[in-house]
């Protein structure tokens, strides 16, 4: 008998992102956190300052998604409202050595991370007199070295809390489901106070679905996916060099592997932000390079492993966001919570079918309307009817 094939495991992920997605722009003070997060969201709300701790409370915006499908489909059913997909974007305090014993704005800033979906974390890359390093230099390893100390060490301390209380309960003896269930986490967190101490982040480890769950429980900032922005000058960008680029990289593949490294210039990007759409491009023709923000919206998505699907129609267009390999009860669940309760079946229809055919009756004409039940897993950029027990929705 030929051998059986080795079906490769698929890492399960942390966390429980979905349609109302929520980053948090992190970093030391003054690397342009706050004025990457105006150019971002393209309003003031970011307060930038040359001084730590401009920014106390998180400041919020909402970013729309870049999304081509959306636009297109808005173009052929031209809806009265058109919602497209978003992510919510927080201005969280500069962070401090000592954050975790509460130095600065520590603890503000360290609980403000943990309401987050996943962070962004901006290194600075580039010098300027005028602006001063809380550190007193540029080196951008150091800052990543920080960060990632203040992070593991207030989750040590989370997982210690929880260690503790799983204990009390695992005291007191006999063979109850409830005890075994605490003995087990207290193994599992064990584990995790362990390669906390040994440098590691929690989000870049391997965790069977039942250990996520408990993992998921403890809200710990090391378990969120992270995108480092390495902030160059305009120069650097421009040219694609920088003297740090190199180290940041071999850090970042030792102490968080898997990801990304996304080089950009916020200087560059908050000067665009103030142009003309056509005063933008030209700007960006003249250096020979592309905006960045696009791809660090559009990445933050796909390293969650989110994807769209639509519901369109003459009153409204909207893109909602899922995780990749949801099936139709939940995603109509996002809708409504009653669409996942009583659902019957969801009408489905390929982007593709749509941009080709342009009209329902036809695309229901051509064979092209597939009904699917429950166990159907959703496709990105499929646009969909629900049908439930309160109707077609």
């Amino acid at each position: 008998m030929p051998p059986k094939k080795q079906v490769e495991e698929k890492k399960v992920l942390l966390g429980r992102p979905g349609n109302n997605l929520k980053a948090g722009i992190v970093g030391l003070a003054n690397v342009g956190k706050s004025t990457f997060f105006q150019a971002i969201t393209r309003c003031p709300l970011g307060n930038p300052a040359n001084y730590p701790f401009a920014t106390i409370d998180p400041e919020e915006a909402r970013v729309i998604v870049p999304s081509p499908r959306f636009d297109k489909l808005c173009e052929i059913y031209k809806p009265a409202s058109e919602v497209p997909a978003h992510l919510t974007v927080y201005d969280i305090a500069g962070l401090t050595k000592g954050a975790s014993a509460g130095e600065g704005l520590g603890n503000a800033f360290l609980s403000h991370i943990r309401s987050v979906d996943s962070i962004y974390q901006v290194v600075r890359c580039f010098d300027d007199a005028e602006i001063i390093h809380i550190e007193g230099d540029v080196d951008p390893v150091r800052d990543l070295e920080i960060i990632s100390t203040e992070l593991r060490l207030k989750d040590i301390e989370f997982s210690e809390k929880a260690l503790e209380a799983a204990e009390k309960i695992a005291k007191r003896g006999g063979q109850s489901l409830e005890v075994k269930q605490k003995k087990e986490e207290m193994a599992l967190i064990e584990r995790i106070i362990q390669l906390l101490k040994d440098g590691h982040r929690v989000a870049n480890q391997s965790w069977t679905p039942k250990e996520v769950e408990v993992i998921n429980s403890m809200f710990l900032l090391t378990a969120k996916p992270c995108i480092y922005l390495i902030n160059l000058s305009e120069r650097d960008y421009a040219r694609k060099k920088n003297k740090h680029l190199l180290r940041i990289k071999e850090w970042v593949d030792t102490y968080s592997p898997g990801d990304l490294i996304i080089p950009f210039s916020v200087c560059l990007e908050e000067k665009l932000s103030h142009m003309s759409e056509e005063e933008a491009e030209e700007e960006l023709k003249g250096l020979g390079v592309q905006s960045a923000l696009p791809k660090i919206v559009t990445t933050m998505r796909k390293k969650l492993e989110l994807i769209s699907f639509f519901t369109c129609g003459p009153d409204e267009v909207r893109e909602w966001t899922i995780r990749k390999g949801t099936k139709a009860p939940q995603a109509a669940g996002v809708i409504h919570n009653d669409l996942m309760n009583t659902f019957i079946l969801a009408e489905v229809m390929k982007y593709d079918d749509v941009i080709e055919y342009k009209d329902d009756a036809a695309i229901k004409a051509a064979g092209k309307l597939m009904k699917k039940g429950k166990d159907y897993v959703v496709e990105d950029g499929d646009i969909i009817y629900f049908r439930s027990g309160a109707g077609k929705n």
